[in-house]
This record gives C-alpha cells, sequence and structure tokens, in this order.
C-alpha cells in the first residue's frame, strides 16, 4: 500500500538474510508508485498496479510474475507470501521451506506462526485451527495464513489462483478449500516464525462487511448443497453470540445480504471425502 516503506526496507532485508540460495523477490504497488524499490541484482522486481485490487488480486499479480513466459508453468516451485509489515525473525526459514517441501511431496501449502515482535505472542486467530490454545505445537490445517505462508506451485496450476473477487477475507480458505480437494495436505508450522504487530482485523472499515459477505461467497462456491445453509447458520449463529455494536451488525447483515444477492464466481462444490477429511483433521466445514 505504500505506506509502511520502513516496515518493508526490514522485511526485504531479512529476505535477502536467509540461508541458502537467494530468494527472488517480486513487491506489488497496490495503486501506489515503488521508485528505486525496483533491484534487479539483487533479484527484486516490482509491480505497480493503477488501483488497489485487494489482498487476494494483488498477490495473484505477484503469482502471476512468477509465470514462465506463455503462461505455462512457473520459475519457481514455491512461492512466500510475506505481509510488507512482517519481518523474518530467523535466517533459515527459507531453507526450512525447501526442506518440508522435498521432504513431503503431498504438502501444498505451508502456514507461519506469527509473532508479535515486542511480546512474542501468537494471537489465538493466527492459529488456523480450532484447538488453537498452543500456538508452539505444529498440526496439519485446514486453512492457512495470507500474509505469512508459502504454497508450492504446482498448486496454483492444478487448482488456480485466490478468489481475487473477494478482496478482503476468507480467500486464503477458498484456496485451502480447493487445494484439499484436490489432495494436497497443509500445514501449520510453529518453527517458521513471521514477526508482525498483534493487530485487530476489525480495524479495517470494510471488515465486518466483507467478513459476512465472504463467508456466503465461500460456501456458495465450495460446499455441496446440504452444508450450505448449516454453515452459513452457523456463522449467523456465532456473530449473533458476540454481540456485535450496531452499526457493525448492520454492516455484517449488508455483507450477508450482498453474498446471496451478488456472483460468487464459478462453483466447484468439494467432494464428500474431502468433507471427511476436513472432520477427521479437526474442523469440519460447517464453523
Amino acid at each position: 500500500m505504500g505506506n509502511r516503506p520502513d516496515e518493508l526496507k526490514a522485511l526485504l532485508d531479512s529476505v535477502a538474510r536467509q540461508d541458502g540460495a537467494p530468494i527472488q523477490v517480486v513487491v506489488v504497488g497496490q495503486g501506489v508508485r515503488l521508485p528505486g524499490l525496483a533491484d534487479p541484482a539483487a533479484g527484486v522486481r516490482t509491480v505497480e498496479l493503477p488501483e488497489n485490487l485487494g489482498i487476494p488480486g494483488g498477490r495473484n499479480v505477484g503469482i502471476e510474475a512468477f509465470r514462465t513466459p506463455g503462461g505455462h508453468g512457473f520459475d519457481a516451485d514455491v512461492l512466500l507470501f510475506l505481509d510488507d509489515d512482517g519481518l523474518l525473525e530467523r535466517t533459515d526459514t527459507a531453507e526450512l521451506c525447501r526442506q518440508v517441501f522435498t521432504e513431503d511431496p503431498e504438502l501444498g501449502i505451508v502456514s507461519f506462526r506469527i509473532a508479535d515482535p515486542q511480546t512474542g505472542e501468537t494471537q489465538r486467530r493466527h492459529v488456523p485451527r480450532l484447538r488453537a490454545s498452543d500456538p508452539m505445537r505444529s498440526s496439519r490445517v485446514t486453512t492457512f495464513l495470507g500474509g505469512a505462508n508459502a504454497v508450492r506451485t504446482k498448486v496454483f496450476e492444478q487448482v488456480g489462483d485466490l478468489p481475487g473477487q473477494f478482496f478482503y477475507a476468507h480467500e486464503e480458505t477458498d484456496l485451502a478449500w480447493r487445494a484439499l480437494d484436490a489432495g494436497w495436505l497443509i500445514d501449520y508450522r510453529a518453527d517458521m516464525v513471521l514477526l508482525h504487530p498483534a493487530t485487530a482485523p476489525s480495524r479495517h472499515a470494510v471488515y465486518h462487511r466483507m467478513v459476512a459477505r465472504n463467508r456466503v461467497w465461500l460456501a456458495r462456491r465450495n460446499l455441496p448443497a446440504l452444508l450450505v445453509p448449516v454453515y452459513v447458520g452457523v456463522w449467523l449463529l456465532l456473530t449473533l453470540l458476540r454481540k456485535p455494536s450496531g452499526p457493525a451488525l448492520k454492516a455484517w447483515f449488508g455483507g450477508f445480504k450482498e453474498g446471496w444477492t451478488t456472483s460468487c464466481g464459478p462453483r466447484r462444490p468439494m467432494k464428500w471425502r474431502t468433507v471427511w477429511r476436513l472432520t477427521r483433521l479437526g474442523r469440519p466445514p460447517v464453523i
């Protein structure tokens, strides 16, 4: 977004310090200029967009930058996605990524642990599983964190990119469900750490509307028809139990309506065996 130049520089420096082979970097400017940031000698490229395409839209542009000429395949095996105000704490994170993807050919996505740089705390919402009380425990999971992850490029080749129309919220789960339905595995790794200040997601003005809209889109796009009303109904109940403020609830119901009345993109319901797989992993696709 162009409003955190110091944090972005620190992140790029932490990437450059990684052990092993140099990492090729693409920085996507969402409606902002990136003067002086490109450094071909250091493997840093930039893409300047005329407008903000949202989180998944911007990341899709980054994905596209790594495709080979003609759009067939990629010139990288794994892509890392890092928020511009994050920082890789250790210098062996890239090597750990190379190791885990090499050792497990069925592993499609790795979700990093996010920790506050001051306190070391990992917020509960940053542990992508229901049993989130112990962030230091690595495990198989059913989704991942968008701002701190690594994805095998074969996943994108097989199931497509992030859903750009989501703009913000739940785009990771949409990709995760499609990847799991295609047979890939997802890991949460506590030893791969991105330092990132602890924040509340509701700081974004569009949070409540887009969370509600994209929950509905997520279900309509990916779930068997029988589970769509169950999933959406559970999240409606949970939202009411959390007792949001009047304005927040109004925005939420506006997004909820929008989710049903606007196009969600192509519908590709997951197989019932994937529903069972998600259930065995501890997160049935109704919550």
